[in-house]
């Protein structure tokens, strides 16, 4: 059934989503996991985010078991606890070769974090896709998205396979928005040579963008802060 799903979704067994705080790399994993169950693919997602207090995946646990999908947290018991150390599960999304794993480091005290297991996702067949925004003011120039590149693949030991577009405002984000992060990851993939993967865009915008040379990937929003729940 995976042939209905874009290419870059089920490239790789593995995708670690890395890039700056705030930049929606948890709202990519949820979509993207759920994309991958309706399909019918056997998938899992590990919230490896061990410092955003806002925006976690393990805040949908119940919608994740009733699509079947298996589900790792940094802080299994303690929900509101920010705590810097990894699941003993994460060994088995790591090397159960049924399961397409989506893997949503958070910022960079993630990517510290899971840097020890680098080896290992080295040996398996993964990819590192970092998720750009636009309108994050430190990811808001070629220069700076590249140096946050560089920086991340510094810190986790593998290079960064591919960019997504993931340029928001939350709510007012317009499709002109979306162009705008299109044409910045464009630029960014030529000064590092990483390929542009695809563009998100919530389901009611995705109608009303031109053409573009990436794929689009619908989302739905799922990840809200506290005060609009």
């Amino acid at each position: 059934m995976e042939e209905r799903l874009a290419p870059w979704l089920t490239a790789r067994r593995l995708t670690a989503l890395v890039g700056h705080s705030g930049t929606g790399k948890t709202e990519v994993a949820v979509n993207m996991v759920f994309a991958l169950a309706a399909a019918g693919v056997k998938t899992a997602l590990a919230d490896l985010d061990v410092v955003n207090p806002y925006f976690r995946s393990r805040e949908r646990r119940e919608a994740f078991q009733k699509k079947g999908i298996r589900f790792v947290s940094s802080s299994q018991t303690l929900v509101d606890a920010d705590v810097p150390a990894l699941p003993g599960e994460l060994n088995a999304l790591l090397e159960d070769p049924s399961l397409r794993s989506v893997l949503d480091i958070g910022g960079d005290s993630g990517a510290r974090v899971l840097s020890r297991y680098r080896h290992r996702i080295a040996a398996q067949d993964g990819q590192m896709l970092f998720v750009l925004n636009a309108r994050r003011p430190q990811v808001s120039t070629p220069e700076a998205a590249a140096w946050n590149i560089r920086r991340i693949e510094d810190i986790m030991g593998l290079p960064v396979d591919g960019i997504i577009n993931n340029t928001h405002l939350c709510g007012e984000t317009r499709p002109e928005d979306i162009l705008a992060g299109a044409e910045l990851a464009e630029t960014v993939s030529y000064m590092t040579g990483i390929p542009v993967v695809c563009h998100t865009a919530a389901r009611s915008l995705a109608g009303a963008l031109p053409a573009l040379a990436e794929p689009v990937f619908p989302i739905d929003i799922y990840m809200k802060k506290p005060w609009e729940r």
